[in-house]
């Protein structure tokens, strides 16, 4: 092999770890939050009572974690997109920068392509 090919044998791997990493972080943050808005759902369904309890005067506890499903959504995707700009990002740059890449050359939808 030449020096090329093990700068692009080194590349195809790094990217290939880089991809399966984002897919776990993904799938991760994914299953965490099917469960939780299954997990509502079947309280929903399973114990109405405990969800028609009151918090407070006007306010029930199925208000209150039907906001919390609401919100962890959003604090789900405020993790990924914090990961994303302090993992993800720089090790892509990283791949592009190497020697021999030509995912500079090619636009975003070329390259998942």
């Amino acid at each position: 092999m030449t020096p090329s090919s093990n700068d692009r044998a080194a590349q195809i791997a790094a990217t290939r770890t880089l991809a399966r990493t984002r897919w776990r972080v993904a799938a991760v943050l994914t299953l965490l939050m099917v469960a939780i808005y299954f997990g509502f759902i079947l309280l929903v369904a399973y114990r109405p009572a405990l969800l028609g309890g009151l918090v407070s005067d006007g306010l029930s506890l199925g208000i209150v974690l039907g906001a919390l499903v609401i919100l962890s959504a959003w604090v789900l995707t405020l993790v990924y997109v914090q990961w994303a700009n302090r993992v993800y990002d720089p090790a892509l740059a990283a791949l592009r920068a190497m020697p021999g890449s030509d995912a500079a050359a090619r636009t975003p939808q070329e390259a998942v392509r």
